[in-house]
Parts: C-alpha cells; structure tokens; sequence
C-alpha cells in the first residue's frame, strides 16, 4: 500500500494520511460479489472516472466528466451495456445518476467489473456521499460531503482503491 492509494475497511477509510468514516454496502465486504448483494466487492481496484452534477457541484477537477439529465447505468445483466453509462430512454434494469437526493452530486467511478463486464458479478461500485452517516450502501463507498469533496481533490484516473475483508 502506498499514500496515494484508498483502503476501506469496514472500519472507514484510509486515504492521502488521512482517516475518514465512510459507508460500505449493506452486504458487508465480500470476495464473492453479485449482482444486488449490496456487498462492497474486496480486492484492488482503480478510480476509472469522474462523473458530478454541474448544477450542483463546480468541477472538483479538471477530469469530471458532467452528469445530465437522461444519464443512467446498466444494472442489467443480460444487455450488452452491463455495468456502464447509458442515456434515457433505456427500457431495460439501471440507475439514474441524477438523483433528487445529494448521493450522486458526484460519483468516483471505480473499475469494478469493468470496462469488460461479467454479467451477474456486479455494476455501479462508486464512491459518493452517504445518505447519513455510515448508513449502508448498495455496494458502494460512501462520504459525508467535506470529506467526499477532499478526497476528489486529491484521487486521480487510476488512483487505487484497496478494499480488505
């Protein structure tokens, strides 16, 4: 493990020398990940992408990528988009990334299962803000907003996420 990598525990977080509280899924962690376990798959992963809603957020770094309206992600496994962005109208399982509610003003989107989707293994493994403190996720990582809005600051493409059982 090296300072500019991400380790989430279900104690928190550890990131750039600093802890902080963090949420992880409702499943606990899990070396054994399927789709809506609501468990946070273990293993090395890497930040793959920036996505914030501009209406909301100023850019937290000059890589974010906007959020708009009709932005969705495949949560179905038997499509071909499994496990990426997609744009309404999509007839099949996702999620919208514009929510109502604060949880995805941004998102860190991490290579979980990605770019190369097994279907079933699991999609849409982020980090964003939680809903409250440590209330569980889906499978996610999630942040109180301060500390969320420092870590943007700080990860990068690639940046490693180390999550340990």
């Amino acid at each position: 493990m090296s300072a500019g990598d991400i380790l989430v525990s279900r104690h928190g977080v550890r990131a750039f020398g600093r802890r902080l509280p963090a949420a992880i899924g409702r499943g606990g962690i899990t070396g054994a990940k399927r789709e809506g376990d609501g468990a946070t798959p273990t293993g090395i992963h890497h930040i793959a992408g920036l996505l914030y809603r501009p209406d909301r957020l100023a850019r937290p770094a000059p890589w974010a990528e906007p959020i708009l309206p009709g932005d969705l992600w495949s949560d179905d496994p038997g499509q071909p988009d499994y496990n990426h962005a997609v744009r309404a109208p999509y007839p099949f399982s996702h999620e919208s990334l514009r929510r109502a509610d604060p949880l995805y003003d941004a998102i860190l989107v991490t290579d979980w299962n990605w770019p190369e989707a097994e279907p079933g293994r699991g999609s849409a493994i982020f980090l964003h803000l939680w809903r409250r403190p440590r209330y569980p996720t889906e499978g996610c990582v999630a942040f109180a907003r301060a500390d969320f809005l420092w870590l943007l600051a700080r990860a990068a493409p690639g940046t490693r996420l180390i999550v340990r059982g």
